[in-house]
């Protein structure tokens, strides 16, 4: 008798569908099982308010994770910088596959770049780390940008910039190669004047912690590399988290001499949207060798940039 095919948990939007079919594809030549989409509406799918309102961490994530524990799909499929930062004890991170590009990237009309936006452009994002980090680019190189939030799916900001309502929007680079809309980018923007947020351009594939053998055959799919960088930067978000509602940047990049990986860069930043104020700070050591390491790591850069003023940033901070 065959083996029933796997249900894969993922969100209807149009990447979420190509990001869960990847893996779906690569499911199935692992394991030789056949591997179906089930599609979950979550509560960020369907409210109106604006992210930095709702929260922004775990909006996409609840409904997938209750679906898991339900036992009505066998894993779900989810961009790593979406789900909170304390991973429940039911679940189990099976795989973050190797990273996609990590980058912001900028589509422009007319083909602009970034340093070639006229004056009073308007540039629309959803995310208070994007604005902070154009706003104070901005602010150094004597541009004037007005920063607009904005909310939908790829298409619908993309058709903003279309329509001709604003000069330009900033997205994931990673979520618009999955889609294959990777021309449609006129500027990327350097990880040295945008961080991402941690964890952008990654994948997480999650399962029900009690299912051994399917975690076993999904961790053929990690990147070990790419697990560590990303432990590392959500383990600094997850120590400026005690009350942080401040824009939070950070990337962990492996330094190699040569073929050889030799250390680790972590470099993280706080700011206000505004821009009037940027704490950034980077730290650069041996590559962390275990989970706990790169957690220290994190941690270690979070404190750094707590004592550079990065709490004062952050409104109340809840004990």
């Amino acid at each position: 008798m065959t083996e029933r095919a796997l249900r894969l948990g993922t969100r209807r939007s149009k990447l979420a569908m190509a990001q869960s079919g990847q893996v779906a594809q690569a499911v199935r030549q692992l394991t030789g099982r056949a591997v179906e989409l089930v599609e979950i509406t979550t509560y960020g799918d369907t409210s109106r308010e604006h992210l930095a309102q709702i929260g922004g961490t775990g909006v996409f994530v609840t409904a997938l994770r209750d679906a898991l524990l339900r036992g009505d799909i066998d894993f779900a499929v989810h961009s790593l910088k979406d789900l909170p930062t304390t991973q429940p004890d039911d679940l189990a991170l099976a795989a973050v596959p190797l990273r996609e590009d990590p980058r912001d990237a900028l589509v422009a009309r007319d083909g602009l770049t970034f340093d070639r936006l006229p004056n009073g452009a308007r540039i629309g994002t959803g995310s208070p780390r994007r604005m902070a980090q154009l706003n104070a680019y901005a602010r150094t190189h004597g541009l004037q940008i007005e920063t607009v939030p904005i909310r939908g799916n790829v298409d619908t900001r993309i058709g903003y910039v279309r329509s001709g309502e604003l000069d330009a929007v900033v997205l994931a680079a990673a979520g618009l190669n999955r889609l294959g809309r990777i021309d449609e980018v006129t500027d990327f923007l350097s990880v040295d004047f945008v961080l991402p947020a941690p964890g952008q351009g990654a994948l997480a594939i999650e399962c029900a912690a009690v299912n051994a053998d399917l975690i076993a055959a999904l961790a053929e799919l990690d990147d070990p590399d790419t697990r560590i960088a990303v432990t590392a930067e959500r383990s600094l978000l997850a120590a400026l988290e005690a009350g942080c509602s401040a824009p939070v940047g950070a990337l962990a990049d492996l330094l190699a001499d040569g073929q050889v990986v030799t250390e680790m860069r972590l470099r993280g930043v706080v700011g206000t949207t505004d821009g009037s104020t940027l704490v950034q700070l980077s730290t650069t050591g041996p590559v962390p060798t275990s989970h706990g390491d790169a957690i220290a790591l994190g941690r270690e850069l979070a404190s750094e940039l707590l004592a550079k003023g990065a709490a004062g940033l952050m409104g109340e901070r809840a004990l």
